[in-house]
Formats: structure tokens, sequence, C-alpha cells
């Protein structure tokens, strides 16, 4: 297993610096593998991780533990929590891990040198015994491993949209083989011409 020294740069590196959600993520990450007895980060599809943030942590996670969203072994349930639930694929014990809410005070007592509070995090977190900074419990998760992971061999084509379907997931229902936003499980919505221009100059949301 990798140190934490080892893994904090390469975490730093996709982001324009090291933040303490990325060390939580980290130290998530590796606690995970000594709960798990799995040595981290894999290069297999052994580890399963349901992350519930889509940020920073996620990153960290993904480098203490080799798992991404594109090797599909990592998936994103936004619940805007800094927690995440680690999976061994072949016994299917699972564990939840979430930073304890008094570890931003407690960063302090470790860093008592920092500028700064976002610095004493910074630096408190790697310091921080897993005990102190961490809570796990041990879970089961209600949709079986296999059909998270499905088949990635697997490909339909939806009989309303034509779009291919990927990865197992078309829904089949009385017998009509539909994509899930043809099945009424989108996340959008067509726009009309006139409501296309209306949207087009509209100003975005994302700030930069």
């Amino acid at each position: 297993m990798k140190t934490l020294n080892e893994l904090l740069p390469a975490s730093a590196a996709r982001h324009k610096e090291l933040c303490p959600r990325q060390v939580l993520g980290v130290r998530m990450g590796m606690l995970a593998g000594k709960l798990l007895n799995l040595d981290l980060p894999r290069a297999d599809k052994r580890l399963l991780v349901m992350v519930e943030t889509d940020g920073c942590a996620t990153d960290g996670i993904a480098v203490a533990t080799g798992c991404w969203v594109g090797r599909r072994t990592m998936r994103i349930e936004d619940f805007g929590k800094v927690a995440a639930t680690f999976v061994d694929t072949a016994t299917e014990r699972a564990v939840r891990i979430v930073p304890r809410i008094e570890a931003r005070a407690l960063a302090r007592q470790y860093a008592p040198e920092a500028s700064s509070r976002w610095r004493a995090q910074l630096v408190g977190y790697q310091r921080i015994p897993d005990a102190r900074l961490l809570r796990w419990e041990w879970v089961t998760l209600l949709t079986p491993v296999c059909e998270i992971i499905a088949r990635d061999s697997v490909r339909a084509l939806c009989e309303i949209c034509q779009e291919e379907i990927i990865n197992d997931r078309q829904v089949v229902r009385d017998g009509v083989v539909l994509c899930r936003a043809c099945a009424g499980q989108t996340y959008y919505r067509q726009l009309g011409e006139s409501e296309h221009r209306v949207s087009w100059a509209a100003e975005p949301c994302l700030q930069t």
C-alpha cells in the first residue's frame, strides 16, 4: 500500500493545489484498504466505491484506491456528503466511511502551528489518527454488486429513440427494449425550438 506522502501529491496534481477534502478522501481510501484487508491502490476491479459527493474528496478516494468512474469501479451517488462505501466485489463485504463531525475542531490541536483554519485542516487531517478522524460502519448494499457492475460487453438498441445502450442498462417493458430515458427514468427534457432560443441566450449558472 502506498503511503500518505506518496498519495497526496498524486491527488494534488489533479487540482490547483492540495485541499483538506482531498486529504480526507485519501485517508478514507487508505482506511478502507485496512478494514477490507485489500492492498491499495488496485489495478484490478476487486474494489467498488460508491461516493456520496462529486467534489474534491472524490479524487482523493480515487487516487488512494485506484477506483475511477472511467474504469467502472466508482459510482457517484451525490448526497452532498463527504462519505463513501467501499465494497469488496469478491466477498460483497462493504464498509461506509465518513469524517467525524468534530474533525474540523480537532485539526487545530494537531496543527497548532497553522496560520489559518483552512491550513490547520489541511495539515491536521494528515496527522489525526484514523479512529479520531473517521467513523465507519459495516453495511450491505440494497442493489446486488452484480447489478451495479453489470456486463460491459452487452449492447442493445432502444426501440424508441434508436440509440445504443451499453453495459446492460436497457429496460425491457412488455417485451420492448428501452433505454432508461425512454422508460421514463430521464434527467433531461427535450426543448422545443422557441425554448431552445431562450435557453441558449441565458447566462450559465456555473461559476468560473
